[in-house]
C-alpha cells in the first residue's frame, strides 16, 4: 500500500494532526538557523545574474500560465479533457498557493530580515493591516514555485528531480537576496507542495494519481 493510500485511510483528526506537525516542523526547526544563514549566505547581486533571474521567475505566476498553455497544446491531440484538466491544475496550483501565502503573511506579520539586519521582527496589526509589503513569512516566490513545480512533478514524474531542484533554487535565491529567512522558505516549500498534492488528489482519478 502506498503512503498516500495509507494516509487517506486514517481518521480526519489523525490526518490533520500529522499535517500540522509536519508543517510546523518545516517552520520551527529551520528557524533555529535563521540568524546563522542570514549572516553567512548573501549575494546582493543574485538577481543581477542570469541564473538568479531564471530561478526567481519560477515563483512568478505568469510563468506557469505560459507553461500551462504549452501543456494543453501538447496534450490536447490525445485526450482534450485530460489536457484541459492538467493545464488548469498547472495554473491553479501556484495561484492558490500564492493566495494562501498572502493570507498567512497578513496573519503572521514577520518582516523581511534585510530590514532588521537578520533580527526576527513582527509588525503590529494596526500598522498597515491589509498590506503584505515588507512581510516575509512565508516566502511568496517559494510557495508559488513549489505550488507549480510540485504539480509539474506530478504531471511529468520522470523529470521530478529537475522540477524540485528549480523550486528549491528559487527559495535559495530569496535567502541570498536577504529577502527571506530560511524558515520562510522551508515553510513556503511544504505549503506549496501540500497545495499541489491536495489538488492532484482531489481532481485526478485514483487510478491515474497512484
Amino acid at each position: 500500500m502506498s503512503y498516500s493510500a495509507d494516509y487517506a485511510r486514517r481518521s480526519l483528526g489523525v490526518r490533520a494532526a500529522a499535517a500540522l506537525a509536519i508543517t510546523l516542523a518545516f517552520l520551527l526547526i529551520p528557524a533555529l538557523a535563521d540568524q546563522w544563514v542570514f549572516a553567512h549566505w548573501s549575494n546582493p547581486n543574485v538577481y543581477g545574474t542570469e541564473w538568479g533571474r531564471l530561478l526567481r521567475v519560477m515563483g512568478w505566476w505568469p510563468t506557469w500560465l505560459i507553461a500551462a498553455a504549452a501543456v494543453f497544446l501538447q496534450q490536447r491531440g490525445g485526450d482534450p479533457a485530460r489536457a484541459r484538466r492538467n493545464a488548469w491544475l498547472l495554473v491553479g496550483s501556484p495561484a492558490l498557493a500564492g493566495i494562501i501565502c498572502e493570507v498567512l503573511k497578513l496573519t503572521i506579520r514577520r518582516e523581511r530580515p534585510g530590514l532588521w539586519n537578520g533580527e526576527s521582527v513582527f509588525r503590529a496589526f494596526a500598522d498597515h493591516p491589509w498590506s503584505t509589503a515588507g512581510l516575509a513569512t512565508p516566502s511568496s516566490h517559494t510557495m508559488v514555485a513549489f505550488g507549480a513545480l510540485a504539480m509539474m512533478a506530478r504531471l511529468f514524474p520522470r523529470a521530478r528531480w529537475i522540477w524540485y531542484a528549480l523550486a528549491w533554487g528559487c527559495g535559495v535565491t530569496r535567502m541570498l537576496d536577504h529577502a527571506h529567512f530560511v524558515s520562510d522558505v522551508t515553510f513556503a516549500a511544504i505549503l506549496g507542495w501540500a497545495v499541489a498534492w491536495g489538488l492532484w488528489m482531489h481532481f485526478v482519478p485514483k487510478s491515474e494519481a497512484a
